[in-house]
């Protein structure tokens, strides 16, 4: 049984209060932060590999990161 807490459900504070206050529901959420965490994931390789080759994807991660940064100031 799901513990009650003053808010309401434990599940509706944890999936749905956050999805909600920024007037999207759970899945244009998951959606939404997903587009942002997949790019990340491949700045994040590029940076690893540039770490290991200098040479290799020199401007890569920073250029996710600035695409990225620009995306969520509009939001």
């Amino acid at each position: 049984m799901m513990r009650r807490n003053k808010d309401g459900c434990v599940f509706r504070r944890s999936f749905l209060s956050h999805p909600c206050s920024a007037g999207e529901s759970y899945f244009q959420h998951q959606r939404a932060a997903l587009s942002f965490a997949l790019p990340l994931l491949g700045a994040g390789l590029a940076a690893i590999a540039h770490a290991v080759v200098p040479g290799l994807c020199e401007r890569t991660a920073g250029d996710i990161i600035r695409r990225l940064h620009q995306r969520l100031e509009k939001r």
